[in-house]
């Protein structure tokens, strides 16, 4: 791989080579440009999260197969009146002319006109003046046709009531969902790009360092559109959240390599007279790392196929793609286009050759030096505040109302909380409990099987819904008097699920129960996650350990290197928890957050142990430890802290997205990034070396 890479890097940094490779980059970027199609086309606002075999998911299908034409997307119709009670005859004809008008996907409404009193009053609030009317449509439809479906509705039944009207429930969410991240992704792509040049050019003042990386950053961004964008061809879901996720790790990383050539690049320049030769000595020990360091990422991001999860999963191949476009974009296109500009890419500070390396005063060659004469203290101080950091990871609250997530005025929203208000808790997402049995069941049979089911925890009610046409199979819609995305319900829940057996045979019946739903959904996708997290946790620690191995060809150099990373990844949730408490008032966290954590946080804070570690190697083939560690801390501490600032400030900006989990995802990356920089590899892992390894004698 070595020798394969050194011969890449020094053809890129001949002049011949350096044409060449701008060359085939622009030609690849036109190609993909005019044949391929936009990763734009093929974005959806999710994917199926929970597996095939996931207990949710088969109830659903049972239900799905013993009534026929079940499968449906379910939405909800809020309205309020702004002048009192709800007229339930004009109502009734509004709803009548939905019904007339033929929308678009729309399969079934309940037919309020011709329903009795008695009926209609559990749709209306107790002051009349709240009523909520259940929808269905095809599940098939497009959310676009979707969208225009909803606003048709809307448009009819406010016109003819004068009622404020929300549309919530999954249909609503799902075009709540698209319409805010059509906006958002333009938002978090020039945010993007606008603090990264703002910060290039505050920290190297310098217009080309500042203006190149990016150049780089669009060439890989084209690239990667593209190519997604025939993995969408080839029937690839692509995630609006994961492409939005995608977008920042791309500039991130691109920028991060960027920053590694071109700091080595500057020494070199002071070393070698001719831009072409000082490229091919930068490229010879920087071209390693860097690779190695995009493999750790891209490593990383290529576990997440063993995840069970639809959304880790959707993670893998689009993350993946980037990260192999950013690593030969590292050592190729990076290179060639900082070869293009020569000493001109430093205006106006241009290094020149003969120039000094390393100044005495520096601020990383002073910490340096504090670090090779107190390395215990060093150590210590850093341990004390990262161990307290991660001891709030015991006080973690998991919210799995994800709709909670949203901005609180997103119209499905609104009107999710309004149900939430006015009526029974458990009325926002009802559980269906399916029953097989044997044989036929009797009335006897449905209403001992009820008076079970009303037995079970936290139930507040639960009545029959339809028997299949075989009359071997019953639905039951159980509600809870809590919240059903509350952990109590989800408790309660998994009870049942457990105790199923139990349930049917004090009800003096044989069969199978089964439960579908909201609630179900959550109770599947809190038990799915923590085996995500414990196995993706796992495998990435032992693949990158692995690497890491090959790497320093040490076993005691991975163990500093991962202990470290990983006691950051605690810390940085920790403390990243506290913090939004304190400032931002967010109190929980999506269960979620922590594996998408881990997953950047290890695969890009190891990067820099590797830059780090990389020199520190390099330098310990002429020096004793002591002096290998101070040389190293001052040569690449200066690009690191900047690499970290520009890393941490990049997630940072997901904190404009309009959804909490982003919010708090990046807030929490941002955290662990600046405690990686600074702490970590600035004098953690520095302190640890001088402390174990030793000089050969």
């Amino acid at each position: 791989m070595k020798k394969v890479l050194r011969h890449v890097t020094d053809f890129v940094a001949m002049k011949k080579g350096m044409w060449i490779t701008l060359g085939v980059w622009v030609a690849i970027t036109v190609m993909l440009a005019i044949f391929a199609p936009s990763a734009k086309e093929y974005k959806v606002s999710g994917v199926a999260s929970l597996p095939e075999e996931a207990k949710s998911v088969i109830a659903q299908k049972n239900i799905d197969e013993h009534f026929k034409d079940a499968e449906s997307l379910p939405g909800i119709l809020v309205l309020q009146s702004p002048n009192g009670e709800v007229n339930t005859k004009i109502l009734g004809e509004a709803l009548d002319e939905v019904s007339d008008a033929n929308i678009n996907g729309l399969k079934d409404m309940i037919p309020f006109s011709s329903l009795p009193p008695q009926a209609l009053a559990g749709f209306f609030s107790e002051d009349k003046e709240t009523v909520v009317i259940p929808l269905t449509f095809n599940s098939s439809i497009d959310t676009k046709d979707l969208e225009v479906s909803l606003e048709k509705i809307k448009s009819i039944v406010s016109e003819r009531t004068g009622s404020t009207i929300y549309m919530t429930g999954p249909a609503g969410i799902a075009v709540d969902t698209i319409n805010l991240f059509s906006r958002a992704d333009i938002v978090l792509l020039l945010s993007t790009v606008g603090l990264i040049l703002i910060l290039l050019i505050v920290i190297y003042r310098s217009p080309l360092l500042a203006l190149i990386p990016l150049v780089a950053a669009a060439f890989v961004y084209e690239v990667v559109n593209q190519l997604l964008g025939l993995l969408g061809k080839g029937g690839l879901e692509l995630a609006t959240q994961s492409t939005s996720i995608m977008s920042i790790l791309l500039f991130a990383a691109t920028i991060d390599y960027s920053l590694f050539v071109f700091s080595r690049y500057r020494e070199e320049l002071m070393n070698h007279e001719s831009k072409f030769d000082a490229m091919k000595w930068a490229m010879r020990e920087t071209g390693i790392p860097v690779f190695f360091a995009g493999g750790t990422v891209l490593a990383a991001m290529l576990v997440l196929f063993f995840a069970h999860f639809g959304d880790y999963r959707n993670f893998a191949p689009i993350f993946g793609t980037t990260m192999l476009v950013i690593m030969f974009a590292s050592v190729t296109l990076i290179p060639a286009l900082f070869t293009l500009f020569g000493r001109k890419s430093f205006w106006p500070k241009i290094p020149k050759f003969g120039d000094t390396e390393v100044r005495k005063n520096d601020l990383w060659n002073k910490i340096g030096s504090f670090i090779v004469k107190k390395p215990i203290v060093s150590a210590l101080s850093i341990l004390v505040i990262l161990v307290i950091s991660a001891l709030n990871m015991f006080n973690l609250n998991y919210e799995f109302d994800t709709i909670k997530s949203f901005p609180s005025d997103m119209p499905s929203r609104v009107g999710y909380e309004i149900i939430e208000k006015n009526f029974e808790k458990g009325d926002l997402a009802p559980t269906t409990v399916l029953f097989e049995s044997k044989s036929e069941i009797t009335p006897d049979v449905q209403e001992s099987l009820m008076e079970q089911l009303s037995k079970q925890n936290l139930v507040s009610s639960v009545r029959p819904i339809g028997t299949s046409e075989d009359g071997l199979a019953i639905q039951y819609q159980l509600t809870f008097e809590e919240n059903p995305y509350s952990i109590e319900s989800m408790d309660a829940l998994e009870e049942m699920v457990e105790n199923s057996n139990s349930i049917v045979k004090a009800s003096n019946i044989e069969g199978t129960l089964y439960f579908a739903g909201e609630t179900a959904n959550k109770v599947d996708d809190r038990s799915i996650n923590n085996r995500d997290l414990l196995v993706i946790v796992l495998l990435e620690t032992i693949l990158i350990f692995g690497m890491l191995i090959f790497l320093t060809k040490s076993i005691k150099m991975p163990i500093y290197m991962m202990g470290t990373i990983l006691l950051s990844f605690l810390a940085a949730v920790g403390l990243g928890m506290f913090l939004c408490n304190l400032f931002f008032d967010i109190d929980t966290i999506s269960n979620r957050v922590p594996l998408y954590s881990f997953v950047f946080l290890v695969a890009l804070g190891i990067d820099y142990n590797i830059i780090l570690i990389s020199r520190f190697l390099e330098e310990r083939k002429k020096h004793n430890v002591k002096e290998a560690v101070q040389i190293a801390v001052a040569n690449t501490g200066g690009v690191i802290s900047s690499a970290g600032i520009l890393l941490a400030a990049t997630f940072a900006v997901l904190m404009t997205q309009p959804i909490q989990i982003l919010f708090v995802f990046g807030f929490i990356v941002a955290v662990g990034i600046i405690l990686d920089t600074f702490l970590i590899r600035g004098i953690l892992l520095p302190s640890l070396i001088v402390l174990f390894e030793k000089d050969k004698k």
